[in-house]
């Protein structure tokens, strides 16, 4: 910013000045630097998507989702409690936080930090609990057999694979994209979808199991996968058969009833998240037993009639990822009670 020197003859000038002239140029000096400020940008947001499961008696695997920022994200800080354990680059998504005591329950929570320092909110917090140690125990579990995979969209593929046997249990199974361990998931779960790969490229997983004393399998056979080309943005892990309609309740306000179809995965889908006219409206978390087939849901929408809405819907998949959105439907309240649903 250029600096003007207040030498006297600027100095007798500006007190000649009506008052009312001198308060429009502080205003227009202060609407300056709030443009400025703004020019600036803002602090990213907080990481979505973050979950944390116990790798071994002394570590736990934290994972999040990428966040968008202007100019982009530096680094990502992950906190136990309230101190700082490990910093990543902002390429990077997960990380192990090891020297953990066994059976503890910690909480963890993830910021970004953009490339020109700016520190954003912490994400929800989410707890894991280590698994009790074992005195001792120098055998690693049996190698994951008999590893399978499909192509669901450009960007995403299922994995499953054979349960690992140990003399103390399996605490986890570690997913490796050529050497590089990419994802992490519970001791009991045999199957995964790996997500944020790119479209027509060509990748190799291996799967490897760990026990609570960090004994690891020797490496499964791999499983060679190719994307599907385009940009799907995760197509292949959204809901299908998506309806919409309107209806009045009995207290005269209109509601917006929604019907889909699960994304195929394997392991039960239980959150949902629902946008109405491109914003986020509202989550949804099934307490009980989450529909395999088809699930039905119904959200307050307004006691007006005639008033058109966009509404679609993703839902987290097992591995704590969001999947791809469903089709957009448009639905209009309306006197008679209910909407019609478009494409």
């Amino acid at each position: 910013m250029r600096r003007v020197r207040a030498t006297p003859a600027l100095l007798r000038a500006a007190l000649a000045l009506p008052r009312t002239v001198l308060v429009c140029a502080a205003l227009l000096l202060l609407a300056s630097c709030a443009t400025s400020v703004e020019e600036d940008g803002h602090a990213p947001g907080a990481p979505a998507g973050v979950t944390a499961a116990a790798g071994s008696a002394t570590s736990v695997h934290v994972m999040w989702d990428a966040v968008t920022a202007n100019p982009g994200v530096g680094t990502y800080e992950i906190y136990r409690g309230t101190t700082k354990v490990k910093e990543v680059p902002g390429s990077e998504h997960m990380v192990d936080v090891t020297r953990l005591t066994p059976a503890t329950v910690y909480a963890f929570t993830v910021r970004a930090r953009d490339t020109d320092g700016r520190l954003g909110p912490r994400s929800r917090e989410v707890r894991a609990r280590t698994p009790v140690a074992v005195a001792a125990d120098h055998s690693a579990p049996t190698r994951p057999s008999a590893p399978q995979g499909r192509v669901i969209g450009s960007r995403a593929v299922q994995l499953s694979w054979g349960g690992s046997t140990d003399n103390r249990g399996v605490v986890s199974y570690d997913i490796y994209q050529g050497g590089a361990k990419i994802h992490s998931v519970g001791g009991a779960q045999t199957a995964t979808v790996v997500t944020g790969l790119r479209p027509s490229t060509r990748y190799s997983f291996t799967v490897r199991a760990r026990d609570a004393a960090d004994n690891l399998s020797p490496a499964s056979t791999t499983v060679p996968l190719t994307t599907a080309p385009g940009s799907d943005d995760g197509e292949g892990t959204a809901p299908t058969e998506f309806r919409a309609t309107t209806h009045r309740g009995d207290d005269g306000a209109y509601y917006i009833d929604l019907s889909w179809v699960p994304p195929r995965t394997d392991g039960v889908v239980t959150e949902y998240q629902i946008r109405l006219d491109g914003q986020p409206a509202t989550s949804l978390v099934w307490g009980g037993t989450a529909p395999r087939d088809r699930a039905k849901y119904s959200f307050y929408t307004g006691r007006d009639a005639g008033v058109s809405h966009r509404v679609r819907l993703r839902a987290r998949l097992p591995d704590g990822t969001w999947g791809g959105f469903s089709a957009e439907r448009t639905v209009t309240t309306g006197g008679t009670g209910t909407g019609t649903a478009t494409p």
